[in-house]
C-alpha cells in the first residue's frame, strides 16, 4: 500500500496544541490590527481600499495572476498572521489570492527561518526552480504553472514588481508591520508558550475528570446489563 496512512495518521494527532496555540496567537494579531486601523482611520473593508486593489490586479490573483472566482478565492495576508511572519489584517498587507497560491505560500509563512526572502511573500515568489533542489515543493508548484523557466521567472518578477508597487501607497500601514516584526517577536513568542502550556494542563486535568465520570457511567451501565441478563435467565 502505497498512501502513508500511519505518518498522516500521526500528523493529525499531533497538531492539535500547536493548533489551539497558533490561533491565539492570530486572534491577538487580528485585534491589535482592529487597535491600530481606529488610529489609522483606515480599515480592509473601506470601499476605497477595495478600489485600490481592483486597480491593481483586477479580478485576478496577486500571485498567478490567475482569474478568480467567487468560490475560490482567499483573503491573503502577505506577512502572514502567525508567530514567525507577524503579519497584521491592515490595508497594505491584505489582498485577493486564488486558494491554490494561499495554501501553497503557507510552506514558507510556517517556516521560521526563511532562506530565499525576508517576508513570506517575498520568499513565495522567489522558487522559480534556480536556487531550491529538486524536491521542493514550492519550486514544483510553480513550474507546475509556467512550464516554461523564461516565462516562470518573469511572470514572478512581475507578481513582485506589482505587489511592491501596491503596498508603497500604504507606507503608515507598512511602518506598523515593520515595528510589529522588530518589537512583537518576544511577546508573541512567550504567548505562543503560555498559551500551549495553559491547553496542556488544562486539558489533561479536564480529561481526568471527565475520563473517571465516564468510566464509572459505562461500569454502572455494564452492571445494568449484566443485572438484566441476569432476570431474563
Amino acid at each position: 500500500m502505497s498512501f502513508p496512512t500511519s505518518e498522516c495518521l500521526r500528523k493529525a494527532t499531533g497538531r492539535a496544541k500547536s493548533d489551539v496555540a497558533n490561533k491565539l496567537v492570530s486572534m491577538f494579531l487580528h485585534d491589535l490590527s482592529r487597535k491600530i486601523v481606529a488610529t489609522t482611520r483606515l480599515a480592509v473593508t473601506d470601499v476605497k481600499y477595495a478600489n485600490d486593489v481592483e486597480a491593481a490586479f483586477g479580478d485576478r490573483c496577486c500571485y498567478c495572476s490567475r482569474h478568480l472566482e467567487a468560490d475560490r478565492v482567499a483573503i491573503e495576508h502577505l506577512e502572514g498572521m502567525n508567530r514567525f511572519r507577524l503579519g497584521l489584517h491592515i490595508p497594505g498587507n491584505v489582498l485577493l489570492a486564488c486558494k491554490r497560491c494561499n495554501a501553497e505560500k503557507r510552506r514558507d509563512d510556517q517556516l521560521g527561518h526563511l532562506a530565499l526572502a525576508a517576508s513570506g511573500w517575498e520568499s513565495f515568489l522567489s522558487h522559480d526552480s534556480s536556487r531550491c533542489g529538486s524536491a521542493c515543493k514550492s519550486c514544483e508548484y510553480w513550474r507546475q504553472i509556467w512550464p516554461n523557466a523564461n516565462a516562470r521567472g518573469q511572470q514572478m518578477t512581475d507578481a513582485r514588481d506589482r505587489i511592491v508597487a501596491f503596498r508603497s501607497r500604504y507606507s503608515e500601514s507598512l511602518r506598523w508591520t515593520g515595528g510589529a516584526s522588530g518589537s512583537l517577536r518576544p511577546v508573541v513568542d512567550s504567548l505562543y508558550r503560555n498559551c500551549q502550556k495553559f491547553a496542556t494542563d488544562e486539558i489533561k486535568k479536564t480529561v481526568e475528570g471527565a475520563f473517571a465520570e465516564l468510566q464509572a457511567g459505562i461500569g454502572a451501565s455494564a452492571s445494568s446489563d449484566d443485572d438484566t441478563v441476569a432476570q431474563h435467565l
